[in-house]
């Protein structure tokens, strides 16, 4: 019960991040695009896909380069 509820939570911290960026984008492409705000737009990019990949390593329990029966 308690991996379930973990499983679940990364699953929905996942698709919150996947909306936030989607939303920085769809902000970034909509008001003024300058070189700052494209710069900010790919540092935020960039640390929410390393929180992503993250999260995901900790749902699954293993690195995703391995094969899905070993595990960390």
């Amino acid at each position: 019960m308690y991996r379930e509820l973990r499983i679940r939570l990364g699953r929905a911290l996942l698709l919150g991040l996947e909306v936030l960026v989607a939303a920085d984008i769809i902000r970034t492409v909509a008001l003024e695009a300058t070189l700052e705000s494209v710069a900010a737009l790919g540092l935020l990019v960039l640390v929410r896909t390393f929180l992503s990949w993250a999260l995901v390593v900790e749902i699954e329990g293993r690195w995703p380069w391995r094969p899905g029966g070993e595990e960390i």
